[in-house]
């Protein structure tokens, strides 16, 4: 009886370990991959209906750099709101009309930030909007550095230029997002003026070629004579 029981328990805490085990992977498998990655970059074109508003969410490790920015590229007056909730619930970016802003957070608590551009002003305009987010885990550097010293290698000097590297990259990273969007929008001002120049010169080609027609017609009805003459009977 004693034997049984010491199998059965057995048993059980073989099945429990298996299903805590299964448990674990399932819950670290429910993680994005790119949450642990050292540096996420993204950039995206998005279109906002009129009188709507988006948001889109972002994790950011505890510790991490948090950066967000947007550029209004064509639609309407060129302008949108744009605002930032921290993971607490805090708005730490307020919502203002502007056609471009940008938001930084050196040192995030972590959690899931909200990024929101809001169109509810344009009520018939749509707008096209390049919003650009980045997450930077420099602390990511260190952790390398200190499992590498523990293989008795001294590379700081190796790490703080790698240090150095990244922290420049990002910044060319950011330079060349507001230069694309700069130049994306610069692109879509010469297509719509070009679409408008060549709208209202169709519209005055067919005013003049009109107008020319109507003059031509009333002319000839000016100058026009008619024959009333009649037969004279003697």
């Amino acid at each position: 009886m004693a034997r049984r029981t010491w199998h059965m328990f057995t048993l059980l805490s073989i099945i429990f370990t298996v299903l805590s085990l299964v448990g674990d992977a399932l819950t670290s498998s429910a993680a994005p991959w790119y949450e642990n990655l050292p540096a996420v970059t993204m950039d995206y074109k998005v279109h906002i209906d009129p009188g709507k508003e988006d948001c889109y969410f972002q994790y950011v490790q505890p510790g991490a750099t948090f950066y967000a920015s947007y550029q209004v590229l064509k639609g309407g007056d060129g302008n949108c709101g744009f605002a930032v909730r921290h993971p607490n619930g805090q708005i730490v970016h307020p919502y203002e009309w502007r056609q471009s802003a940008e938001y930084a957070d050196q040192s995030s608590t972590g959690g899931y930030y909200a990024v929101c551009i809001d169109n509810q002003f344009s009520r018939f305009a749509g707008k096209l909007v390049n919003l650009y987010l980045s997450v930077i885990r420099y602390d990511m550097w260190e952790k390398y550095a200190k499992e590498v010293e523990e293989l008795d290698m001294n590379i700081k000097n190796f790490t703080n230029s790698i240090q150095f590297v990244e922290r420049n990259i990002n910044d060319i990273l950011q330079y060349q997002y507001h230069s694309r969007a700069r130049e994306s929008r610069d692109f879509n001002l010469l297509l719509d003026n070009n679409a408008y120049v060549m709208r209202w010169s169709l519209v005055q080609i067919i005013a003049i070629a009109a107008t020319g027609t109507l003059q031509v017609y009333f002319l000839r009805k000016l100058f026009e004579v008619k024959n009333n003459s009649s037969k004279t009977r003697i």
